[in-house]
């Protein structure tokens, strides 16, 4: 039977790839998308029920094709997504294959282009996508190995508290996802325990501009790759609950106890770092931070904006900073849940190809690899700090569908 050839192969169907669709398009570049399950998967079984977009309404947006919202301050729920999604493909009649999952991607040995095997055949392509996104493989500690009656899961496959057993819940890790889930369950009423590590915190909102409205205004989201600093953490911001500004002082006086990283645990006795104080002084330094760039920028632009002292208000440390655990027993704290809100690491272990560093990263430039035909759209920092953002992929895309059509 022969093989179905493909001009271009694009790998997934999330925003990455449907965008790159839109653009290869535009070029007049035949291609094929192919989505393992269905448009937005992630977004549809990886998100909790309460989840809210972290980018105000207004910032939404992909080429040619606005979000429509009745508040644009306001934050969209994941259901709202996935519809923008399914409307954008529609919108651009991206032809897209559901369903079809790719197992393995390798060189053609008898000419040029690639073999990708997946569970509806082979296909040959000149030109490969891969648009999978940054989220592949849930990063899920061995800690606590050896409790077997506590209940655990990643936060991916989270969904509402009632989800969880009865008692208290330890989540696990700092950042957006954390966060958010920790007040969420603290405002259903269960005691919540939150393991803080390393963070960078932003204000929600900073002299009557949204946080993403200065990072625009800033100049920050067209920051190249190469310019990118050693902190390699996200900014913590949420979008629920009207989206606030994330300070775990404040969560610890809505009752949620903090601790530091956890660092070994055994029959149910998990060991703490003591550096909690640590790491909230360090996202104080980042949001300080912020500030004084802002400032900044309204003082040499003269911008017409309020003052907002109420922003640079520090709370005092809480119990938990001034005496914090070192040791935390899960029996005796009635903890009968962990939510593991631990990130993700990459999974590409089905490309047969050498585009990979020791970590099993890809290597590229700006999405382009050193293997011909071979692209990458959708990770954080691609090209640039909005390289992964709803609103930036469009700029990515637009640059390697024009270096696809080269190279016809």
């Amino acid at each position: 039977m022969p093989i179905e050839h493909i001009e271009t192969l694009v790998i997934g169907g999330g925003q990455a790839g449907l965008t790159v669709s839109h653009m290869l398009s535009q070029a007049g570049c035949r291609h094929l998308v192919l989505e393992r399950a269905r448009i937005a998967e992630r977004w549809r079984t990886e998100r909790w029920d309460g989840l809210r977009f972290q980018f105000p309404n207004w910032s939404v947006k992909l080429p040619n094709f606005p979000f429509r919202h009745a508040d644009p301050d306001g934050f969209c729920t994941s259901a709202e997504i996935v519809a923008y999604l399914t409307a954008y493909a529609e919108f651009i009649a991206a032809p897209v294959r559901c369903g079809v999952a790719v197992t393995r991607l390798s060189r053609r040995q008898d000419a040029p282009g690639f073999i990708a095997e997946t569970s509806g055949g082979a296909l040959s392509a000149a030109n490969v996508v891969v648009a999978t996104g940054p989220y592949q493989r849930p990063v899920m500690p061995a800690l606590l190995h050896d409790a077997p009656d506590l209940f655990q899961v990643h936060a991916s496959k989270y969904r509402a508290p009632d989800q969880l057993p009865a008692g208290a819940v330890l989540v696990v890790g700092s950042g957006a996802s954390g966060a958010q889930i920790a007040e969420e369950l603290v405002r259903a009423g269960r005691r919540v325990y939150l393991s803080v590590g390393h963070h960078r915190r932003m204000p929600r909102r900073y002299r009557g501009r949204d946080l993403i409205w200065w990072i625009s205004a800033l100049g920050l989201d067209q920051t190249p790759v190469e310019k990118r600093g050693p902190d390699k953490a996200l900014p913590l911001i949420t979008g629920a609950y009207g989206g606030h500004t994330i300070d775990f002082r404040k969560f610890s006086a809505q009752g949620i106890i903090l601790l530091g990283r956890l660092v070994a645990a055994e029959n149910g006795i998990v060991e703490v770092a003591p550096d909690l104080e640590a790491s909230l002084a360090a996202g104080d330094r980042s949001y300080a931070g912020f500030l004084e760039l802002v400032d900044g920028h309204v003082a040499q632009h003269k911008l017409d904006v309020p003052e907002d002292p109420d922003a640079r208000a520090v709370r005092p440390d809480p119990p938990d900073v001034l005496k914090p655990l070192r040791r935390l027993d899960l029996r005796e704290a009635g903890i009968s849940a962990v939510i593991w809100s631990t990130g993700y690491g990459c999974d590409f272990s089905w490309i047969d190809l050498p585009v990979f560093d020791a970590r099993g990263e890809p290597v590229h430039r700006d999405g382009v690899t050193d293997v011909p035909g071979l692209y990458f759209i959708g990770l954080q920092w691609l090209s640039r700090m909005n390289s992964s953002f709803l609103a930036g992929v469009g700029q990515d895309a637009d640059r390697l569908a024009q270096h696809i059509a080269a190279r016809r």
